[in-house]
């Protein structure tokens, strides 16, 4: 069994543990109140096969030897009490069913890393707690991790296994960036070029786009629309919402491809582009032309029945890095400008975005993008990823946007996590598990009124160097932890937590990664198998900017 002080996130508040042990076994029966079915299913799943335990489901509300599921809207939706009492009980209570999920998931922790094994390896089917009290809540309502499949494809399977990663650490919100240059992972079925053309690139560059070598293998592969509704009642039967990204006007490449007519023909030859096999900001983006406004309409359409209001409230555009040589260029653009009475041309890439913020909002959901939005004006109610820094959050947030901070010198977990040359491809500053603890979500001197538009935080994962799941688990663990854990607890200032304390706390924390089978990197450094030697990335040197 484990320690409570050895929990992440760390709990609000704990009383105990008090000298009597409490040992589920195969007479354990499991109690779930209406509105609990979810949690009940998982525990079932997690802990049954774990443990070898049938958790047989009971009626009596006050069997002992039980585990009981319970709700009490006194209590914040994603909060949770979760009592170990001395008549062999545990009981879990939620202000939501959220919340007896987030309670489930420290009950796991408390029950050892062998709870997060797939099946029982010890020598008999019992698992021990000792009696105490857990009181929970989030700081953040937002707290997500941006994963990009674009730059290199996962398969359905790992993307479940990540959201499971997700649920463990008490995260709810799955970015989904589904489309860019290099792929677009997506089955539309009006528009089957998308994926027929646009998932496939012949090569990949390997390393930063600097480096001179390449993988010449093919790569690709996309969701099927059966595929995605399955990703996303899974996340939902854990209480994760995803957001799933389709970036325009910038980073189309791929979409261009399979359809030459949605680029600036009057200006460059379309019909002669493929998916792109490099990295970087690419100069191919959409035209300003009804035709394509229709064509990514028709586009969202699909998208917003596979990604119910219910689970998916908010839709990510992108709207980030699209550069305008081609429309300063284009004719037909340039009539656009004066067509339309816009200024310039950022103003054109903002007449993108407000016409999909209205078209979404007039669905019921609510538009996101990357901070670039802001430029040329931003539509009312759209909220903004703030990505380049905090600046793009705090004019927005103090604009009365909603923001969520996800800015990318700090919370970038592509970023390399040490200096020197055994880090993999190592792009970015220095972001040691220490530095990710040591992030603060809302910036010193914003005014109240503006915090209040801080949704939460966010991580974000770009994957141009990350080639398969074993590479993105390097680069996420074990700095998700932390994160998790700023996301989630209402931690001191950051020069004030007391990182010696958590690093203790993920000494048992390690043990449960390894029981997942995470490809975490070690603390004293990456193992050979994980080191790319030769291969250019991008270090940048120094402490990271506050910008």
């Amino acid at each position: 069994m484990t320690h409570p002080m050895d929990l992440i996130p760390a709990p609000a508040r704990v009383e105990g543990p008090y000298r009597c042990d409490f040992v589920l076994d195969r007479r354990t029966t499991l109690s779930a109140a209406a509105g609990t079915e979810t949690t009940a299913r998982w525990l079932r799943h997690t802990l049954g096969a774990a443990f070898g335990l049938p958790l047989r489901e009971t009626a009596d509300e006050n069997a002992t030897n039980s585990v009981r599921l319970r709700l009490d809207d006194s209590l914040a939706p994603e909060a949770y009490r979760l009592h170990v009492v001395i008549n062999e009980v545990v009981e879990i209570i939620g202000g939501g069913p959220a919340g007896v999920f987030w309670g489930a998931q420290t009950l796991r922790q408390l029950l050892g890393p062998e709870a997060f094994r797939a099946a029982p390896v010890g020598t008999k089917a019992v698992a021990g707690l000792t009696a105490q009290t857990i009181e929970d809540a989030p700081r953040f309502g937002w707290r997500g991790l941006m994963l990009d499949v674009s730059r290199h494809f996962m398969p359905k399977d790992d993307v479940l296994r990540y959201l499971d990663l997700l649920a463990a650490h008490k995260l709810n919100v799955f970015h989904f960036h589904l489309t860019d240059d290099q792929g677009w992972r997506i089955e539309i079925k009006r528009h089957p070029r998308l994926t027929e053309v646009g998932s496939w690139r012949a090569r990949s560059k390997w390393g930063h786009r600097a480096s001179p070598l390449w993988d010449e293998t093919p790569h690709g592969g996309f969701y099927t629309q059966d595929d995605i509704r399955e990703i996303v009642a899974y996340a939902a039967d854990r209480h994760i919402t995803v957001v799933p990204e389709i970036d325009l006007p910038g980073h189309s490449q791929a979409a261009i491809a399979a359809y030459p007519e949605l680029g600036n023909t009057d200006v460059v030859d379309t019909a002669a582009l493929t998916v792109w096999d490099s990295w970087g900001v690419n100069p191919n983006v959409l035209a300003p032309t009804e035709a394509v406004l229709r064509f990514y309409e028709g586009v969202f359409e699909e998208v917003l029945d596979l990604f119910p209001a219910a689970t998916s409230p908010f839709v990510h555009v992108g709207g980030d890095e699209c550069p305008k040589d081609q429309w300063k260029a284009s004719p037909a653009a340039q009539a656009r400008i004066e067509e339309l009475g816009l200024a310039d041309e950022d103003e054109l890439q903002s007449w993108f975005i407000r016409h999909f913020d209205r078209w979404l909002a007039a669905r019921g959901r609510r538009l996101i993008g990357w901070d670039e939005i802001l430029e040329g004006g931003l539509a009312d109610g759209a909220a903004v990823s703030s990505w380049r820094g905090y600046g793009g959050g705090i004019a927005a947030a103090e604009a009365g946007h909603d923001v969520v901070m996800c800015p990318e010198q700090q919370v970038y977990l592509d970023h390399r996590q040490a200096p020197g040359e055994d880090e993999p491809m190592p792009i970015g500053y220095v972001r040691t598990l220490e530095d990710v603890y040591r992030f603060e979500p809302v910036p010193p001197g914003l005014s109240p009124e503006a915090a209040a538009h801080i949704l939460g935080t966010q991580a974000n994962v770009w994957t141009e160097v990350m080639q398969n799941r074993s590479r993105v688990d390097y680069q996420v663990f074990p700095r998700l932890a932390a994160f998790a854990e700023v996301a989630w607890s209402a931690l001191p200032a950051p020069e004030a937590r007391d990182y010696p304390a958590f690093e203790r706390r993920m000494d048992t924390h390690y043990r449960r990664l390894d029981a997942l089978g995470v490809d975490y990197r070690p603390p004293a450094g990456p193992h050979p198998r994980q080191q790319r030697p030769g291969v250019l990335g991008r270090p940048l040197e120094g402490k990271p900017p506050i910008v």
